[in-house]
């Protein structure tokens, strides 16, 4: 998958994860890598940019004599999920296309003619 557009699917993911409660980075991965595979390295970045944006808020709880960092979903954040979620029907349609292109090329080469 082209790694800007699974970035940006990512940033959603992590939207959604946050929509349910505030959390914390281990937190988050674990959530998502249940669907998608995500390492710290992919998170982190992802959180700074979305915090700079105004996405996601950021603060710190004492948690077993450490500090914990938490990420908390702002207003913006939820118009701009509730977006990328209105505009999920648009979405379907482009990757039903492409999938579409992709079951008739692929029947073509079967059946022996140039796509």
């Amino acid at each position: 998958m082209d790694a800007q557009l699974r970035k940006g699917l990512l940033e959603f993911c992590v939207l959604a994860v946050l929509e349910k409660q505030d959390s914390y980075g281990y937190k988050i991965i674990k959530d998502i890598s249940t669907h998608v595979e995500i390492s710290e390295s992919t998170l982190y970045p992802i959180l700074r940019r979305m915090e700079k944006a105004g996405n996601v808020t950021s603060y710190t709880e004492e948690y077993n004599h450490r500090l914990r960092k938490y990420f908390h979903l702002s207003d913006e954040g939820q118009i701009y999920l509730n977006a990328f979620r209105h505009e999920r029907q648009q979405i379907v349609k482009i990757l039903d296309f492409i999938g579409k292109r992709v079951e008739e090329n692929e029947e073509a080469v079967f059946k022996g003619i140039e796509p």
